[in-house]
């Protein structure tokens, strides 16, 4: 089976040089949660690899292409242009070199909005990029900021979608703190903390009417939607359009503009529950490597109680169509 998958990372010098707020992938003031043996630890050094030891993993555990995105978060607006521009150009390179392994998402200087829509039209224009890939909130403020407007444009305007990416919960947000280092930042990070920040945030677009300005933009959300599928009914309860004034409801936002990866949260009962929610035709497969491994993509899905044909949307085809593959 032909599998590709979304959301597999990767890092370049200038970027990691440049990032005010991190050690390489890891937040400064959460090493602790990174250094208790977890899984996100056991790969980090294929994070920069983007030839043969990426590939010979990929090849190993059955992965045929796999959507690289470059780690970035708090990218200063001083050097984010230059530093970006240099991480697309690698990439598109990694590309060029192996074209039926690896496909691209751009990497963007949203402190720099203007100088953002113009490098992802550049990367899907002149570099045959299928998307971009945006870590949580910058300077503090929400995609749906008007600042961030030419970002968002430039995605509707050539048709590729926006991976929303967890990213740490603003520094000032205290309902991780007072229990043990490592708890706290593993609460606040990958336990539970930027999933709950990325459902917000998409939650944020909607509300503000993102997806009425721009009814062909489409969101990607990884690890099983951010908690936004368990909670459709609620939302729409809570918040009908007759209250918001938006043109559909969250299920139809979520249905016609979303499509959710489970970045290698392989359990059986949320993929059942999401394809019941959503729909096959808009799950995509995604490990999270290197954070996650490759093991068990392939079995993930042949092991399911989908049939053959959900099976192939899931592995490759919506992926395909998506993002314009193959």
């Amino acid at each position: 089976m032909r599998i590709v998958t979304l959301e597999e990372h990767w890092t370049h010098p200038a970027i990691s040089a440049a990032i005010s707020d991190t050690v390489g992938a890891v937040p400064r003031g959460h090493e602790a949660a990174f250094q208790e043996g977890l899984p996100h630890t056991e790969r980090l050094h294929l994070l920069p690899d983007l030839g043969e030891a990426r590939l010979a993993d990929m090849d190993r555990h059955g992965i045929t292409t796999q959507v690289l995105s470059c780690l970035n978060m708090f990218l200063p607006a001083d050097v984010a242009p230059d530093a970006t521009r240099a991480a697309n150009d690698a990439v598109a390179r990694a590309v060029r070199e192996h074209p039926d392994r690896f496909a691209a998402f751009a990497t963007l200087p949203t402190a720099v909005p203007d100088v953002a829509g113009e490098e992802l039209r550049r990367c899907v224009d002149e570099l045959g990029f299928v998307g971009t890939m945006i870590m949580g909130r910058t300077d503090g403020l929400f995609l749906d900021d008007p600042r961030f407007d030419p970002i968002l444009r430039a995605a509707h305007d050539h048709d590729v979608p926006i991976y929303l990416h967890p990213a740490p919960p603003p520094a000032s947000n205290t309902d991780y703190d007072g229990l043990s280092p490592a708890v706290s930042s593993a609460f606040r990070l990958f336990g539970w903390g930027w999933h709950q920040e990325t459902a917000v945030h998409f939650l944020h677009l909607v509300l503000a009417g993102v997806l009425d300005r721009y009814p062909r933009l489409r969101f990607v959300l990884g690890h099983w939607g951010e908690f936004v599928p368990f909670y459709l009914d609620r939302l729409d309860a809570s918040m009908p359009p007759r209250m918001t004034g938006l043109d559909r409801s969250f299920r139809e936002y979520f249905r016609e503009n979303v499509f959710i990866t489970p970045s290698g949260m392989f359990n059986q009962a949320q993929l059942r529950y999401c394809v019941d929610t959503v729909g096959a035709d808009r799950i995509i497969h995604a490990v999270d490597f290197p954070m996650l491994g490759n093991e068990g993509a392939v079995s993930f899905l042949t092991d399911s109680h989908l049939s053959e044909a959900d099976q192939a949307k899931i592995a490759h085809q919506n992926a395909d169509t998506l993002l314009g593959l193959n």
